[in-house]
């Protein structure tokens, strides 16, 4: 039999998962995708996927790879068979077979992440696992102009929660970083090549800090030109961030 390597786009709630990551003895995404493909197969088949994310963290995009023992006559058959093994918080939305010089991650040249703040008065329930409540009032103006700062290639090490871990430098390309709203709900959209360990968190807790007034726009570039992590970055909490897409 000659093994046959498939992409999964997939979604998942991430507010009762330790993140993707499998992890001896906690509940993963990553655990549960392969404990699914474990039943329907038989046997072990690792998942891939294009990054990890944290716990707590949402996905409405994550791309991921494995390699199946054999072709399958009907991918719709193992799809809906992986979906009917999966607790609900978590759906492959798509699945189809690739080359296998196809690889999650290594393939990628671009993600897109989404950080949703509820800037109402008083926090929606509803949303409470989806959004960041932010009860102050917040300046746009300013959170845009520090935005535009950080866009274009950078070294974010001041935005990396563990900057002596990344393995490829922290060096990397915001194509486009952006603060948006819509009645309480403020958006920020972070478009790059790559993304360092919770960069986009950093990004988005230093951005509240400038709306918040706490700090001058301006003050990104010298953050940026330190190269060093400080208070002055703080990491926004888990719950607003979403992986919203991957390029290839």
């Amino acid at each position: 039999m000659t093994p046959q390597r498939y992409r999964i786009d997939v979604a998942y709630d991430g507010t009762n998962f330790a993140g993707w990551q499998v992890q001896p003895r906690h509940t993963t995404v990553q655990g549960e995708l392969e404990g699914a493909l474990k039943q329907l197969g038989g046997r072990h088949v690792r998942v891939e996927a294009s990054g990890r994310t944290d716990a707590g963290v949402h996905a409405r995009g994550q791309v991921a790879h494995f390699d199946w023992p054999e072709k399958a006559d009907r991918p719709d058959r193992l799809l809906r068979g992986i979906n009917a093994l999966l607790p609900d918080a978590v759906r492959v939305l798509k699945l189809r077979a690739v080359p296998d010089t196809f690889h999650a991650r290594f393939s990628a040249v671009g993600k897109e992440y989404r950080y949703f703040i509820d800037n109402g008065s008083i926090r929606q329930p509803i949303d409470r696992f989806y959004r960041t409540w932010v009860r102050d009032p917040l300046d746009l103006e300013a959170m845009q102009a520090a935005a535009t700062v950080l866009e274009g290639e950078h070294d974010f090490a001041a935005f990396a929660a563990n900057p002596n871990r990344e393995i490829d430098g922290t060096i990397r390309t915001l194509y486009r970083l952006s603060v948006t709203k819509k009645g309480p709900l403020i958006t920020i959209r972070a478009h790059g090549n790559g993304f360092l360990y919770k960069m986009v968190r950093s990004l988005s807790g230093f951005l509240l800090r400038v709306g918040r007034q706490e700090v001058q726009p301006v003050v990104a570039k010298t953050i940026l030109h330190s190269k060093l992590r400080t208070a002055r970055v703080p990491t926004a909490p888990p719950e607003g961030l979403f992986l919203w897409r991957v390029f290839y």
